[in-house]
């Protein structure tokens, strides 16, 4: 078998907000922008690794959830606790550094933890944890 990780999905309220994000601020490339009824699916990915994107998505847009469980997403996303990615990197500390000079939210600066990971987070404007991890 031969799987690879291809997408993933996180919710954002604000689709200009969550652009200027993952493309202005994280740097990523924009492989698609499509709007349907008022609502918008940006699909984003890092430079060199076409496999892999993220699709930001409006959490309001799927038909198979009821208004209340639409209403606890949006609740959860206010308040951080819904979604989130881990992404990687060579240069932690040089990563944290540009993140927090563009004005990201800063939820931890970068840490060993105690399972021997180091690491910091953020949030983007939709509330999704973004955790940063060094890889060597």
């Amino acid at each position: 078998m031969d799987l690879t990780i291809h997408q993933t999905y996180l919710p954002q309220d604000d689709p200009d907000a969550a652009l200027a994000f993952y493309r202005d601020t994280l740097g990523f490339e924009v492989r698609n922008d499509v709007g349907y009824n008022g609502m918008r699916w940006i699909t984003v990915g890092p430079p060199g690794q076409p496999g892999t994107s993220i699709v930001l998505h409006p959490p309001a847009a799927d038909p198979g959830i009821t208004e209340d469980e639409r209403r606890t997403v949006v609740e959860m996303m206010a308040k951080g606790t819904y979604a989130g990615i881990n992404l990687a990197t060579g240069d932690l500390d040089g990563t944290f550094a540009r993140l927090q000079a563009g004005d990201a939210e800063v939820v931890q600066e970068p840490t060993v933890q105690p399972y021997g990971v180091r690491d910091c987070a953020f949030r983007d404007p939709a509330g999704n944890l973004i955790r940063i991890q060094e890889v060597r």
